[in-house]
């Protein structure tokens, strides 16, 4: 698959994502309380999980190995859901404390500056062809 057709299915599946982020953080912000960088840190884990599943069987579902099925969740979790958590926590910490914007806008924003690297990752790392070893 090139890299273009990837790409724009990496963005659906990040539509659907931020769907899932914006709708449980609203929840999360507004069922639980306590504050809003807690409630982002859950809806992003919820939305890591929610866009691993789509990512595996249709953006990279190429390259989809069953007996790789832990190392490449392990490696999803070390780059997207770093890049997600750690950026997302610290622009929604600038964006609300310093920037005032409304939660969801600053929910969104951070979404959007964390996609590329996400993709990046995602394409060269954690869902990257692996050389096969001979035993």
């Amino acid at each position: 698959m090139n890299t273009f057709v990837r790409w724009c299915r990496f963005n659906v599946v990040g539509a659907m994502g931020m769907g899932v982020q914006l709708g449980a953080l609203a929840a999360l912000n507004r069922w639980a309380g306590g504050h809003y960088l807690w409630a982002t840190a859950a809806a992003i884990e919820i939305t890591l999980l929610h866009n691993f599943t789509w990512h595996l069987h249709y953006t990279w579902r190429d390259r989809r190995d069953e007996s790789t099925l832990p190392a490449q969740f392990v490696r999803f979790h070390l780059s997207n859901g770093l890049v997600s958590m750690l950026g997302n926590l610290a622009l929604m910490r600038v964006l609300i404390d310093e920037a005032r914007l409304p939660l969801l806008a600053a929910n969104c924003v951070a979404i959007l500056c964390c996609s590329i690297a996400n993709f990046c990752l995602g394409d060269q790392w954690a869902f990257a062809v692996r050389a096969q070893t001979s035993a």
